[in-house]
């Protein structure tokens, strides 16, 4: 069965990540990154290892989307980021195969594990069976 699984961010965990921290995150340090770096790279290794790995990928900060709606007089909608207002966004995901709900339970806990600085927000890890590939049915 596929899964998607994402991993959640904000503007300012993008911006700690450079080195400015805000009350919402710590500045990360270059230290902080390796290890960060480390950890999902050892992840995607072995889930490439076990054959569970599909697609995955880190996604650009919040500041770079573009948000698309349909305008009342049915013209596109276009607005830029940044977005402070913004909780947080989809910040990485994975696409992968696994045998049941059960294993990718266990994978998206190893990967809430990721480390970072002391006092960084902690989002949960979010699991989405894939609809016509082995997940639920419409």
């Amino acid at each position: 069965m596929k899964y998607l699984v994402m991993v959640q961010g904000s503007q300012a965990d993008y911006e700690a990540m450079r080195g400015k921290g805000s009350a919402h995150c710590p500045a990360w340090s270059e230290k902080d990154l390796q290890a960060m770096f480390a950890f999902m790279g050892e992840i995607a290794n072995d889930l490439a290892e076990s054959g569970e790995l599909v697609d995955g990928n880190g996604l650009t900060e919040p500041a770079e989307a573009r948000f698309v709606s349909a305008g009342e007089d049915g013209r596109p909608v276009i607005s830029d980021g940044p977005y402070g207002e913004t909780k947080e966004l989809l910040a990485g995901y994975w696409v992968m195969d696994c045998e049941s709900l059960e294993r990718v339970t266990e994978i998206a806990a190893r990967i809430a594990q990721c480390p970072g600085p002391e006092g960084a927000p902690a989002y949960p890890v979010v699991i989405r069976p894939i609809q016509g590939a082995g997940g639920g049915d419409v």
